[in-house]
Formats: C-alpha cells, sequence, structure tokens
C-alpha cells in the first residue's frame, strides 16, 4: 500500500486577526486538514483560541479539523466538540484520569480518537489503550512554549517516533502518529523516515515568512515525495 503523509497546518501559526482568510488561503493552496490547538492556561501558558471561534470556522470551511486539546478539562472540551462537525479529537493523557473513558466518548460520536503525549511522557502509559486509538499524536517541544527562540525540537524526538512505531506494530494498531513541534522542512525526512504520518506545520514550513501558502506547500509536497523516494 503506498504510504501517505499529510501536511496538517497548525492554525495558531496563522494571523488570528483575520482567521477566515487564512483558512480558506490555506484551503485554495491544497491543503485538506487543518491542525486546531484548544489550549487552556491550567495546561500551558497560552489560550490564543475558543471553542465558539472553531465552531464558527468550521462552519466556513470543508477543511477536514483535527483538534489537539491542550487542557486539564477534557471531557469538557470534548463534549463540546463532538456537537460539531470535527474529523478527529486528540487528547493528552497527562491531563486525563480516565483515558479510555474519553476516547469512548469520540468514538460513539463517529469522530476518529487519539492520545496526545509530551515530549518526556513514556510511551509506555498508554499501551494498553493503544488498540482504541486512530492517531498517536507527539509532541516534540513542550507544549505553549513554541514562542522562545531557544525552544527547538528535543532531542530524542526521532527515537521516540521510531518506539511508537514500534510499539504501534507490536500490538497491532493502525494508528498513524502525528508529530506537532518545529516541523521544518530540513528536519521532514527524518522524521517520515522514523514512521510519521502526519506532520503538523508550523512558522518552520508552512508559514514560513516571504513564500505563500501555495509555494511552501509545494516544497513540502516536494520533501515529501524525496523522502519516500517518489
Amino acid at each position: 500500500m503506498k504510504r501517505k503523509i499529510i501536511i496538517s497546518p497548525s492554525l495558531i501559526c496563522a494571523d488570528l486577526c483575520n482567521l477566515e482568510k487564512e483558512v480558506k488561503d490555506l484551503s485554495l493552496a491544497g491543503m485538506k486538514s487543518l491542525h486546531v490547538d484548544l489550549i487552556d492556561p491550567h495546561f500551558s501558558p497560552s489560550m490564543p483560541i475558543g471553542i465558539d471561534i472553531v465552531k464558527q470556522l468550521k462552519a466556513k470551511s470543508n477543511m477536514d479539523f483535527d483538534v489537539h486539546i491542550m487542557s486539564n478539562y477534557n471531557e469538557f472540551f470534548i463534549k463540546e466538540l463532538v456537537k460539531m462537525d470535527i474529523s478527529s479529537i486528540t487528547f493528552h493523557s497527562e491531563a486525563t484520569i480516565h483515558v479510555e473513558k474519553m476516547l469512548q466518548i469520540i468514538k460513539e460520536a463517529g469522530i476518529k480518537a487519539g492520545i496526545a503525549l509530551a515530549p518526556a511522557t513514556s510511551l509506555s502509559t498508554i499501551e494498553y489503550v493503544v488498540k482504541a486509538c486512530d492517531y498517536i499524536l507527539l509532541m516534540t517541544i513542550n507544549p505553549g512554549y513554541a514562542g522562545g527562540k531557544s525552544e527547538e525540537m528535543v532531542p530524542y524526538a526521532i527515537d521516540k517516533i521510531r518506539d511508537c512505531k514500534d510499539l504501534l506494530n507490536k500490538i497491532g494498531s493502525n494508528a498513524q502518529i502525528i508529530i506537532d513541534g518545529r516541523v521544518s522542512f530540513e528536519v521532514m525526512p527524518k522524521l517520515i523516515e522514523a514512521g510519521a504520518d502526519v506532520l503538523v506545520a508550523g512558522s518552520k514550513s508552512i508559514f514560513r515568512k516571504g513564500f505563500s501558502y501555495l509555494e511552501n506547500y509545494q516544497e513540502a509536497q516536494n520533501v515529501i515525495k524525496k523522502s519516500l523516494g517518489e
């Protein structure tokens, strides 16, 4: 089966004062998926986008909204999101006592479900629930600190992706691996080789300054094709 790598631009890297236009421009450039972060300040020092904004944007876009919850109140956000036409929801195991129950709520709504892990969180924490997941999201920077100039991809990112892929193969899971954090054109080949399926694209790629979204997306596609030997 031909391998497919998805580029999912991160909404928080867009012009937050012109989100409707930004989402439209990303779609016109050819991108089908949109990575949407819902963050509360109890989990991470950032709160750029709220539920009502997501709801209004989804009503005006045909893109697949893949929502990444970074909150200590996962059940609240999940129950609000399942009312919308959301494609997938991932939430952090670090902030969830009843991980399996949250997965059930999402899946019962007919939405793809995933678990997100902060960089230093061990894969062993999700071993028993991997089979219920459509996605495993691996953060490669600390959540909410992307604005820091010194905040780069953690040095063990590639090893963790490989270990995650090995775990999925061992358990017999078809879950896809999402990589979120400092995904640059330069590092994409290494991420793909290690086993990444979905690349969350931010300031180092799709939102690279001096180029249009179309130009940046074409560059990402070229990198992917070269990485896959096409």
